[in-house]
């Protein structure tokens, strides 16, 4: 059964420098525990001059391995929310979070498992990892990419795992400073004999397509994008755009990425009615325009995050009518059976939509 999204308190317990730039904020929500799947991500509601900002950040602890639960941020220039979580959160204060979500999980699988980070992007990859050692006998293989070595994130929690798991767990690092960017034919001699293996990869989205097309295949291929799309990247294929970001979704210099514009045509012939905050608003529908951008056109100011269909802030439920969702990276297919969208990628399908955001 779906579950409507929702926010609780967490305090954080503790907090961790991984590196200069980065911090691992323990949690310890008040409600209940967090159920969530490694690989998974947190939305984060937080308070920043006055507005509620909605950012996405990767688990890095894993329910296998893990009592407590932990999630890593690194800071980005200008990033409106990680510089504030590094600037005001202290042990023992509170942040607002939401349910897990998000597909970067494991398969049930027996081929070794390949992991290619680049950046930041080892969170949700280590997470995998360390859920991959504890609860199956595969062999892990991770490349990590990193601009140089006061960037390198969780070494030291990598040496404790191939410790743990010894012949079970390689780990590579790829320092740019010292050896230019990783290149194909590098990826390629990772591989090796295990072409076959199931391969998941996370960073900005030059590596990652790097990495996609390099990788000799039969062996299936996991992405984790964030943020918003590069320049010639499809809207299937929202990306980070550089390797100092954050997991965020996304934590660009601005606040949320701008709405792409509505269509100039006037009302197809329907409407659009939106439940919000005890709000209600209707809108005649017009074409190509999705939910979240009819509900800002009603006046109304629903969450949304990423825009790309990857995070799930922007979540909501249609009552009546229907409609198709572009992309869907974050809900999971018995939420979408139960009526759930993605209100920034869902497009009106039937004259009459009702959506409400619970």
């Amino acid at each position: 059964m779906a579950r409507p999204p929702s926010f609780q308190r967490a305090t954080v317990t503790r907090i961790i420098k991984e590196s200069a730039d980065s911090r691992s904020f323990i949690l310890a929500p008040h409600d209940e525990p967090l159920v969530y799947q490694a690989g998974q991500f947190c939305t984060f509601r937080v308070p920043v001059d006055g507005k509620n900002l909605y950012r996405s950040y990767s688990m890095s602890s894993a329910p296998e391995t893990d009592g407590e639960l932990m999630t890593t941020v690194k800071r980005v220039p200008g990033g409106q929310v990680s510089n504030w979580l590094h600037d005001n959160v202290s042990e023992g204060d509170a942040l607002e979070m939401s349910r897990a979500a998000g597909r970067f999980c494991l398969r049930p699988a027996v081929v070794p498992l390949l992991g290619f980070s680049g950046g930041s992007g080892i969170t949700p990859v280590l997470s995998l990892t360390k859920s991959a050692l504890a609860s199956t006998d595969r062999q892990v293989r991770l490349l990590c990419a990193d601009r140089d070595q006061p960037s390198v994130l969780f070494e030291a929690a990598l040496r404790e795992l191939a410790e743990r798991y010894p012949g079970r767990l390689e780990v590579i690092r790829h320092l740019d400073s010292d050896r230019g960017f990783l290149t194909p034919d590098q990826v390629r001699a990772f591989v090796g004999a295990d072409a076959h293996a199931d391969a998941y990869v996370c960073g900005p989205e030059a590596f990652m397509e790097m990495i996609e097309n390099a990788l000799p295949g039969p062996g299936l291929v996991f992405s984790e994008r964030f943020g918003a799309p590069a320049p010639g990247i499809t809207a299937a294929a929202p990306a980070v755009a550089e390797l100092a970001d954050s997991m965020a979704r996304p934590d660009p210099a601005a606040a949320s990425p701008p709405a792409p514009a509505a269509p100039a045509a006037s009302d197809a012939g329907g409407t659009v009615t939106i439940f919000l905050d005890r709000k209600t608003a209707s809108v005649p529908t017009r074409a190509g325009e999705t939910l979240l951008q009819a509900a800002r056109r009603a006046g109304l100011t629903p969450p949304f995050s990423c825009e790309q269909g990857n995070c799930a802030t922007c979540m909501a439920r249609i009552t009546e009518g229907s409609a198709t969702m572009t992309v869907n990276d974050a809900l999971t297919d018995d939420e979408v059976a139960d009526g759930y969208v993605l209100t920034c990628q869902a497009v009106p399908d039937s004259p009459t939509v009702t959506v409400r955001y619970e």
